[in-house]
């Protein structure tokens, strides 16, 4: 997990790690071709499940990923905004795609959207479609996909507690599996939410640092507000040991906060 800090999408990689698992445990170490089996194994979900079947297997089986999404929208003028117009896309996603060389096909699709149907200014004019788009015939393709309106990201705040030991260890916890930085290590803290809550997790005298990290994930903006204490050397809890630590090796916004509160810390 250190060597995926900082790129996000944290579940991405212990899914990696459970899907080759259960391919050694389970299929002998055999990546297996049937979609149904597919989709049980961890991590893949209906996308990828049809993108491995397609690509890798040459099963003639609908990818629909976001380029996919634009070409069929333009191509079909579907009025029906993102992502309630995700099943009427697959199906007209599925009524073009073939059964000899699907892979192939898929891949096209796809790269048709990237390099081509571009979110703005598509090439038209070299698109080998535009006789039968909808949406060019009718002069509004760059209006599609519709999406709805996202609502406003809401601010979430926190506390995050930086101690150390005498010997230069620090105080640190690994967060549950499941959920939000899951099975990283960072600073100890209470849950976050719509208040900073003091939560210290060991008695210290702990003090407040100056200035305020802040972070954006997918659906909120977190606000940690910085806490320091020295712990003796027989404090309870997680150390990591100064020869070990790497604020390097700490998700992005933990590393964020080590280094607004490191030039503050006693050295």
């Amino acid at each position: 997990m250190a060597a995926w800090a900082g790129l996000g999408y944290y579940a991405r990689a212990r899914n990696l790690l459970k899907c080759a698992r259960a391919i050694v445990t389970d299929h002998s170490g055999i990546f297996p071709n049937d979609h149904a089996i597919l989709l049980k194994l961890p991590g893949i979900g209906p996308y990828t499940a049809a993108a491995v079947s397609s690509i890798a297997f040459d099963q003639p089986y609908t990818v629909l990923d976001g380029n996919v999404e634009r070409v069929m929208s333009r191509l079909y003028r579907v009025e029906t905004p993102l992502p309630a117009a995700k099943p009427e896309l697959t199906e007209l996603a599925a009524a073009l795609t073939p059964k000899q060389r699907p892979g192939d096909y898929a891949q096209a699709v796809m790269d048709l959207g990237a390099t081509i149907c571009t979110p703005k200014s598509p090439a038209c004019g070299i698109c080998p479609w535009m006789t039968y788009c909808d949406g060019r015939k009718a002069g509004d393709h760059a209006d599609f996909p519709k999406k709805t309106p996202k609502a406003p990201k809401p601010t979430r705040h926190g506390i995050a507690y930086i101690g150390r030991r005498a010997d230069g260890a620090w105080l640190m916890e690994r967060r549950p599996d499941k959920g939000l930085l899951g099975g990283m290590l960072g600073w100890p803290g209470a849950e976050w939410g719509d208040i900073a809550k003091e939560a210290a997790p060991v008695k210290a005298d702990w003090q407040v640092l100056p200035g305020e990290v802040r972070h954006t994930f997918t659906h909120f903006h977190l606000i940690l507000h910085l806490r320091y204490a020295d712990l003796p050397q027989d404090c309870p809890g997680l150390f990591i040991t100064k020869h070990k630590f790497s604020a390097s090796d700490l998700p992005t916004v933990m590393r964020k906060a080590f280094t607004m509160a490191h030039p503050h810390l006693p050295h």
